[in-house]
């Protein structure tokens, strides 16, 4: 590491981990909590903009990653319009030497403890409520996904898995054209409030996240179309480790991950 807290990797200077964990802790702690429809936070300038440059024009390519087999994202033809990369580093000998680098140093920072201390505190009171205890006593484990969403995606109302305790997502569009892709939060999965809505601005270097409430943290994705593009996005998800059981299971699903297969429950 040089001076200044500067990583040097693929010829280029790169911030040191502790540089982008604060970058993102910095954009998590000086959100908004909202409560309504149901609790998230949304927030702004996640990384350094020359990261964020460095991040969307650094996409591997489509071989580099696996489909989603998940009934939403599913085409007639059989092919899925989910693609993901799961960023553990013994997943990245999938992406190409000259980009190595720069998605292992991602890596890393989605997965320190001082992103997730971030998130934590950020839903303190919702995680306290849902799981009994301080926050103190949980501890998380992280999925990191690099996805790319096709044309014809769209995944219908759901609150997400009980597995799972946090989950986040970093927009990663090269413009604003593609501002009303983003997730949509709703009161309820069906009727009025169903309805009831508010829609995450799909906008360069921002990102949202909500703890996740059992029939509560319900949210959508609207079909994308041809004329939107590609939906590139960074996934970053917190299973609930409670237990022997649990903590080898995540360990087992991480395994899996090198197949492509996801963690399931």
């Amino acid at each position: 590491m040089s001076n200044g807290g500067v990583l040097r990797s693929d010829r280029r200077a790169f911030p040191a981990p502790e540089v982008l964990e604060r970058s993102l802790r910095t954009a998590t702690s000086g959100s908004a909590l909202v409560h309504e429809p149901c609790i998230h936070a949304y927030f702004g300038h996640v990384f350094p903009d020359e990261v964020y440059a460095r991040i969307v024009n650094g996409m591997p390519p489509r071989e580099s990653f696996h489909e989603l087999r998940h009934r939403d994202a599913m085409r007639p033809d059989g092919t899925s319009t989910r693609l993901r990369l799961y960023l553990f580093p013994e997943n990245l000998w999938r992406v190409p030497r000259r980009q190595r680098s720069l998605w292992r140093e991602v890596a890393r920072v989605l997965l320190s403890e001082a992103v997730q201390d971030g998130f934590k505190n950020k839903f303190r009171d919702a995680l306290q409520r849902r799981f009994g205890r301080s926050i103190d006593a949980l501890r998380f484990y992280p999925v990191p996904i690099l996805v790319r969403d096709q044309p014809g995606y769209r995944i219908g109302i759901h609150a997400d898995a009980s597995s799972k305790a946090i989950t986040v997502q970093f927009y990663l569009p090269r413009d604003a054209s593609q501002r009303h892709l983003g997730t949509i939060f709703h009161r309820g999965r069906n009727g009025d409030a169903a309805a009831d809505t508010t829609a995450m601005d799909f906008m360069p270097n921002t990102g949202y996240a909500f703890p996740v409430v059992p029939n509560a943290s319900w949210h959508s994705v609207a079909a994308t179309g041809p004329e939107d593009g590609e939906r590139c996005s960074l996934m970053l998800t917190y299973y609930v480790q409670d237990g022997p059981r649990q903590w080898w299971k995540r360990r087992y699903d991480r395994a899996r991950c090198l197949f492509g297969v996801g963690p399931r429950g």
